[in-house]
């Protein structure tokens, strides 16, 4: 047995035009987009009635994707949860950017909010924390050459 790489992280989200907005403001490329539905997804995701839009995004240098995908049905009842940067579970994704400051700069024109602010840690990386479309926090980490 062999694991190889993470292929995809699957977001899900109740604005998808939005949500993909965001992340094309970010360098993302649109690999496909699509409605799923049927016994098959039903069989993989254990939920019954299921209809969704799918948006596969893809990082400049192909080396991951991200899916975002939009429930028509069913819904989740509670709606988005707020995390926090010590919630259990999986909480962010890390990007690898080059000029930090100016991606920084850009979003928060977008109304992007920052959890704190861009620091410098040991000289390696610079590095923050953006909230990002529904809750999604994104960590943004600059290697310091």
């Amino acid at each position: 047995m062999k694991i190889h790489r993470i292929d995809h992280v699957g977001i899900i989200v109740n604005d998808l035009p939005a949500a993909k907005a965001f992340f094309l403001d970010l360098g993302l490329k649109v690999l496909g987009e699509a409605e799923v539905k049927g016994e098959w997804v039903e069989r993989i995701i254990g939920l019954n009635d299921v209809r969704e839009t799918v948006v596969m995004l893809g990082m400049p240098d192909g080396q991951a994707t991200l899916e975002l995908v939009k429930f028509h049905t069913p819904s989740d009842e509670k709606g988005i949860q707020q995390s926090f940067a010590n919630t259990l579970g999986i909480q962010h994704i890390a990007f690898a950017v080059e000029d930090i400051e100016s991606i920084v700069a850009k979003l928060k024109k977008k109304g992007t909010e920052l959890f704190g602010e861009i620091q410098n840690y040991e000289n390696i990386y610079k590095l923050c924390y953006v909230l990002g479309p529904e809750g999604v926090i994104l960590e943004l980490a600059e290697k310091i050459k």
